[in-house]
């Protein structure tokens, strides 16, 4: 039981990070509306949530966008808390999550492969 609350509580601290990013609530201009909420785990009590960020944009914008969300953690938490109905608002820990760029990557990499493998092919 305690684990699906951890989960649900993720989810919805993810849900409502993601929209005060979107709706630009959060104003420091490192936080652009391109960062995206990747996932958020929790800790078994619920005090602390350690929160994955991404962005299909080159990295630089991805280090400024984490460090930008870290600054604003206490704004964010604060906002949390008027929507959150728990007793203890988690403090967060904002990280960067290079998964999707590295995916985008990776596919590239893979087309680009198979076009000189076809080019090879037709040269046979």
């Amino acid at each position: 039981m305690a684990e699906y609350r951890t989960e649900r509580v993720g989810r919805l601290v993810q849900e409502k990070i993601g929209a005060l990013i979107v709706e630009g609530k959060i104003k420091d201009p490192r936080v652009n509306p391109f960062l995206s909420i990747t996932r958020v785990s929790m800790s078994r009590d619920l005090t602390w949530a350690e929160v994955y960020v991404s962005t299909v944009k080159p990295q630089g914008n991805l280090t400024r966008g984490v460090e930008g969300l870290q600054k604003a953690a206490g704004f964010i938490q604060a906002q949390l808390a008027s929507v959150m109905h728990i007793r203890q608002t988690p403090r967060l820990r904002f990280h960067e999550d290079t998964g999707i760029r590295e995916g985008f990557d990776l596919i590239q990499k893979i087309d680009r492969l198979v076009e000189v493998n076809e080019g090879a092919a037709d040269d046979r």
